[in-house]
């Protein structure tokens, strides 16, 4: 009998869960005691007051994985994104992450990770169309 597949839109679907604890228990021989684990950090104006944007990502399999990252305009162009990337590399080292790696577009900051020590492992062109996608790593000393 032919397993039944359904075609689904939604961005929380429980089944993506069960499918992701399948694929985490396939791993976790093979990635061991470098399981999954959040390290973002947020950016406020003030102490206490409403996230405005922060970097976001997480360690996994020995690698620290830098999901996003926002700065609103006026916070930008004084360091501090270098500041923010700096401390999860180091948060990273301290988990007992190798190295980091970041995918970003080539409108965005490429440019700004090459400047922290980031290098180019692959691009895929037109992604999106008349743009490329670069992936950049950096293994830590």
């Amino acid at each position: 009998m032919e397993p039944h597949v359904t075609l689904s839109e939604l961005d929380d679907d429980p089944a993506a869960k069960v499918a992701l604890e399948g694929l985490t228990a396939f791993n976790a021989p093979f990635v061991g005691p470098h399981g999954y684990k959040p390290l973002s950090l947020v950016v406020r104006r003030e102490e206490g007051g409403e996230p405005v944007g922060g970097a976001f990502g997480w360690c996994y399999g020995a690698w620290f994985f830098l999901h996003y990252v926002f700065l609103p305009e006026d916070l930008r162009g004084d360091g501090l994104g270098a500041r923010l990337l700096a401390r999860l590399e180091d948060e990273a080292r301290a988990r007992g992450c190798i190295g980091a790696w970041v995918d970003t577009f080539s409108f965005q900051a490429r440019p700004f990770y090459e400047a922290q020590g980031y290098r180019v492992f692959g691009t895929i062109a037109d992604q999106p169309p008349g743009h490329a996608r670069h992936f950049l790593f950096k293994r830590f000393s």
